[in-house]
This record gives structure tokens, C-alpha cells and sequence, in this order.
């Protein structure tokens, strides 16, 4: 099928997006895995390491103080927190083994997480000595609100982990009604939004929420977000407590830190909210439904998702005899188009075969997805 371009919505955002940002070396269709960077952003994080290397890099660190709590301020406000309440780390998973090495809970404490859950998460989970217990869900994998209720009135566990948008489908979890009822039975909810922060909205009142830069806020690699409401952080213990007057969240944040990447992120996300997270996020959808729309069946490949899913991504299941590793690097060498290829072994409790990942950003076209089709 064949779609309109108005039909994406806010032409203005993705040709602002474009041009704000490096041409392209081919057609970019793979920011679950990492966004591309602004010239700003890229500008910014060069501009504090030439500092580093003229002032020094402690004096470098404390001249983008500043900057820094602005933007701890700003993501705060993107997961309903105060500043306070925002620690930058290294990655999602760095902000995940923070968090638990801080809990510091008995080993065989009890946790429930989804049955689809990624599996790098689990193992961290498990790591640090911890039970994962599946949530019920439905047959997309979405958490089911009664179930959860009976499992949080009946047996509860020391705290819920949801990832909110997996890596492996662009299933959105109802993150939101899943915090309603963990506040209720007074357990605390985590949130991995390395595939939501930016991508669809993230204030819904979780107690902990962790994510990334580089992927859908489009910043650098190698930051992070630890953000935790003071209930919880007061459970935390660091290895070294941060001095009176900081934060107690601070802790947690690395003294061997890439101060670039951070400042780095905090212009990605002020281009973010300058952008207009709910038209952001209206694009993102559109870009979604089209993806579906135009590669459902095309060559016997089969979206995962519902047309209607409000997010980017769209996961495609290959024909039978089609490797999906084969073709992604077909798609890379042959045609210019950056896809992911993802095997079972990232959600093994959901998933039973491979698939490709099509996950495109504001700047995609149309004719971006049909020659995703075409090639395919």
C-alpha cells in the first residue's frame, strides 16, 4: 500500500530534524538501537572535551555544573520527578546495576517482571541474588491489569520491574495503570524506559525510572539515567555517600564519567522538548502505523505489532527458509538501509524465532519505507 505523506503528521518536525543533523550515509531505520546526533549535540560534547584538554577535566567538569543540573532538571520533568531525583550514569544497564547494588535486597528476594523481558535485565537481576517471577499478560505480551491486581493482593513481590517498550517489539506496557495499582499495594514500580524516554510518554508514576541516551533522545552513547524518588533512594546505600549539601541520588553518579556525553545529552533533550514531546510522539506513532502498513506482508514478512500500536517500531517475522541475520546484512551492503536483526535469545521467555527491527525517527519518509518493502 501505497501512503500519503501527510498522512505522518508534522512534516515540520522531520524536515527540522533532517536538517538540524549529518546527511545520511544510507536510509537510517534503526534508532531502538541508536539515534543519530545533531550537529548541536555533536558540537557541545566536542567543544567540553577541547575544554577538558584546556582547562583540565575536573575544571572543564565543574564550568558545565550549570548545564548539568539544568538538565537533570528537564529529564526530571520528562518521568514526573524533580532534579533531585536524576543521577546521570553510563547506560540502562549501568542505571539498572546502580539501582540493585544501592537496594542491596536479601538474596532470593522476590521480583516480578514480564515473561518478555530482556534478558540482559534478567540476568542482572539474578546477579545481584533476586527471584524474577513472571507478571501475566495477554497473548501480545502486554501486562494484564487483573492479573496484576490478584498478584499484588495476593502474593506481592519486593517490587514490580516493567519494561515499558521492548527491545525485541514495539509493544507499548500500560505503564501508567500498572503504577495505579503497585502505589496501591505499596510496592514500588521500576520502569526500563530505554525504549520509551523519548519515544512515548514516560510521566506516569513509577518509582524508579532508568534509560539511555543514544536511542530515541538521540544524544551520545555511553549516558545514561538513573531517576528515583526520594522513598526509594532513602533505601539506597552507596559505596560512598555524596557529601551533605548533594543530593543523596549523586552518589550513585561515576566521578570517571564522560562529562562530554552528558552535556551532550542534556542539548538532545532540550531539542526534545523544544520539538514538542506530544508532536514527537504523534509522528513517531504515524511513522509506526505506515511502517506496518507498508511492509505487512511484503515477501511473506509479517508484522508483530497491531497496525495501530502507538510507537516507531515495527518487528517483522521472515518467511520460513528467509535468515534473518542474512538479510539485515543484505539490506546494509546492498540497499543502504540500517535495520536490527534480534534472536530469541534477547527475550527468550517470549520469544520463538527472530526477527527484523524497523525502527525509524522523525526524519523518515515514506519512501524510506517502501524501499525497506522493495529491498525486502
Amino acid at each position: 500500500m501505497t501512503l500519503l505523506e501527510p498522512d505522518l503528521v508534522h512534516e515540520d518536525l522531520g524536515a527540522t530534524w533532517r536538517s538540524a543533523r549529518p546527511r545520511p550515509a544510507g536510509r537510517h531505520l534503526d534508532s531502538a538501537a541508536c539515534s543519530r546526533q545533531s550537529h548541536r549535540v555533536l558540537e557541545a560534547a566536542a567543544h567540553h572535551a577541547r575544554h577538558e584538554a584546556e582547562l583540565g577535566g575536573y575544571v572543564a567538569e565543574a564550568t558545565a555544573d550549570d548545564l548539568l543540573q539544568q538538565g537533570r532538571s528537564v529529564i526530571g520533568g520528562l518521568v514526573g520527578m524533580a532534579a533531585a531525583d536524576v543521577a546521570f550514569v553510563e547506560s540502562a544497564q549501568a542505571a539498572l546495576v546502580a539501582l540493585l547494588s544501592g537496594w542491596r535486597l536479601p538474596a532470593g528476594t522476590r521480583v516480578a517482571c514480564l515473561p518478555g523481558e530482556y534478558a540482559p535485565n534478567v540476568a542482572q537481576l539474578r546477579a545481584a541474588g533476586l527471584a524474577p517471577e513472571p507478571l501475566p499478560v495477554d497473548d501480545l505480551g502486554r501486562a494484564d491489569l487483573d492479573g496484576v491486581a490478584r498478584l499484588l493482593a495476593t502474593d506481592p513481590p519486593r517490587f514490580v520491574h516493567l519494561t515499558h517498550i521492548g527491545s525485541h517489539r514495539g509493544i507499548v506496557q500500560p505503564a501508567r495503570e500498572v503504577a495505579a495499582l503497585c502505589r496501591e499495594a505499596g510496592v514500588p514500580l521500576v520502569l526500563d524506559a530505554a525504549q520509551s524516554l523519548g519515544h512515548v510518554d514516560t510521566d506516569l508514576g513509577a518509582d524508579v525510572v532508568y534509560s539511555t541516551s543514544r536511542k530515541w533522545l538521540a544524544g551520545p552513547r555511553g549516558v545514561g539515567v538513573l531517576c528515583a524518588r526520594p522513598a526509594v533512594t532513602a533505601r539506597l546505600t552507596p559505596v560512598l555517600p555524596e557529601p551533605a549539601d548533594v543530593p543523596p541520588l549523586r552518589a550513585f553518579e561515576s566521578g570517571e564519567a564522560h562529562v562530554a556525553g552528558r552535556v551532550g545529552l542534556v542539548l538532545a533533550v532540550g531539542e526534545h522538548v523544544a520539538a514538542g514531546p506530544d508532536r514527537v510522539r504523534a509522528r513517531l506513532a504515524a511513522l509506526g502505523r505506515a511502517g506496518r502498513e507498508v511492509l505487512e506482508g511484503v515477501a511473506g514478512w509479517r508484522v508483530v505489532e497491531p497496525r495501530d500500536e502507538p510507537t516507531a517500531t515495527t518487528t517483522l517475522r521472515p518467511p520460513d527458509g528467509v535468515d534473518v541475520v542474512t538479510t539485515r546484512a543484505r539490506l546494509l551492503t546492498e540497499h543502504g538501509i540500517v535495520t536490527t536483526a534480534i534472536g530469541p535469545e534477547r527475550a527468550p521467555g517470549e520469544m520463538t524465532g527472530p526477527v527484523l527491527r524497523v525502527s525509524p525517527h522523525l526524519d523518515a519518509t515514506v519512501e524510506d519505507l517502501e524501499a525497506l518493502a522493495a529491498a525486502l
